[in-house]
């Protein structure tokens, strides 16, 4: 993938919303015309940049950031799932961090920003004063491992997981050295719900003991589970803190029924809208009943799980793209289908009502990023709830300003302790 810091035609483009082809017939030039100025072996007209730097601003403007009631933080921001909910209650995000070039791809094409991507939050850890002030950080740290595929996946190859993986378990760290230099008056994590008995309980208690106790912070959490809002069964952990003590209660919050919630038919395109490359070739359909007969044989539930559309599924997730086991669609009298990437979308309620999501990536791409991705309506729910604490605690804020404050540490296992100034 192309360096999107390279040409000032990239970022534009980016701003304005277009993927190359777009850009290429909104100029009016040809595709490869267009390729050659994203990668700056041609120069770019003024007139092009103008173009779109116009419809880049135009984009701006439609919504509105001089609106917006706080500023918050995209954090390990996947494709924006927490973004979303959050700018449903009026917060304008001000930096975005996400490492994944494809993620970063499908986030820019659906958000127009004044800001840049960022890349890997551990160098504004190391140095957060480069991170714009903001009101509330927003974080879905790496969950691959806290999560039970990732951990079995780990413990087959003899791999530490949790706090002892370095390169994903320690960036819950990272997100508390930021929180700690900049004191936001409140955060939302969100995690896997087996983060909560990790390492029997170890892992969420030295989480927790960090935010309370170390950051002093007011501390909730609670498990909540997507099937009221969407027809997938899935569970995640939100925890939520809050600077200064507010009447916010995470755990009388009341949650709509589930078994009120949509099914599967009303994110199911139509079946002559459906791509025949996603029914399951005679190859692929063979193994997944052969390797489920086998292990039903030994009395355990390992296998593929077959879906209509008055059903509710089981959690989609970004293995997806291997063979779409975990969530096959009934086609009665013909094989079985994956969800295509815009049901994916419609199961994950990023294309939801009015609200269309665009998906450029490829399949592959679209499945992992989906399966990462937090369920859109389940934020808007916890972001509704908090919106009036966190109005009244910037009120509050305002007030009475923070002095210079005390120092704060961030302790990470079997390291030297981080020493990070309010």
């Amino acid at each position: 993938m192309r360096d999107r810091k390279r040409t000032e035609f990239s970022r534009l483009r980016e701003q304005a919303g277009l993927t190359l082809d777009e850009s290429a017939t909104y100029l009016e030039v040809s595709p490869r015309t267009a390729y050659r100025y994203e990668d700056g072996t041609s120069r770019v007209p003024r007139l092009a940049l103008k173009t779109l730097g116009d419809a880049a601003d135009r984009r701006l403007q439609d919504r509105d950031p001089g609106k917006a009631d706080f500023r918050f933080i995209d954090l390990f921001a996947g494709i924006g799932g927490l973004r979303l909910g959050f700018e449903s209650i009026g917060g304008r995000c001000v930096f975005t961090s996400e490492w994944d070039p494809y993620s970063q791809q499908t986030y820019l094409l659906n958000f127009p920003d004044n800001h840049r991507i960022n890349g890997d939050v551990r160098e504004f850890s190391k140095n957060p004063e480069l991170v714009p002030e903001h009101d509330v950080l927003l974080a879905g740290f790496p969950c691959q491992p806290f999560s039970l595929a990732g951990v079995s996946k780990k413990n087959s190859l003899g791999r530490p997981h949790g706090f002892l993986c370095d390169t994903q378990g320690t960036l819950f760290f990272d997100t508390a050295q930021i929180i700690a230099h900049h004191r936001p008056a409140a955060f939302v994590l969100e995690n896997v719900k087996n983060l909560e008995s990790h390492d029997q309980g170890r892992t969420f208690a030295t989480i927790m003991n960090v935010l309370q106790n170390e950051l002093k912070y007011h501390v909730q959490y609670r498990v909540i589970n997507s099937e009221p809002w969407v027809p997938q069964k899935r569970e995640r952990v939100f925890i939520v803190g809050f600077r200064e003590p507010t009447q916010f209660d995470f755990k009388t919050l009341k949650l709509p029924l589930a078994k009120s919630g949509p099914k599967l038919g009303t994110i199911l395109q139509p079946h002559d809208e459906v791509d025949p490359k996603y029914t399951l070739t005679p190859r692929l359909w063979e193994y997944l009943q052969g390797y489920k007969a086998k292990h039903q044989a030994k009395g355990n539930g390992f296998g593929f799980s077959l879906f209509g559309p008055d059903d509710v599924a089981r959690t989609l997730s970004a293995r997806y793209y291997k063979d779409g086991s975990e969530v096959l669609i009934d086609q009665p009298g013909r094989r079985p289908r994956r969800l295509t990437p815009l049901e994916c979308a419609r199961l994950m309620g990023f294309d939801r009502g009015d609200r269309r999501f665009r998906i450029e990536v490829s399949d592959t791409q679209a499945y992992r990023q989906f399966g990462n991705a937090v369920v859109v309506p389940v934020v808007e729910f916890v972001a509704d709830a908090m919106k009036v604490h966190i109005k009244a605690a910037l009120s509050a804020s305002e007030a009475y300003p923070m002095s210079s404050g005390p120092v704060f540490t961030v302790t990470r296992p079997n390291t030297s302790t981080a020493e990070i100034h309010a």
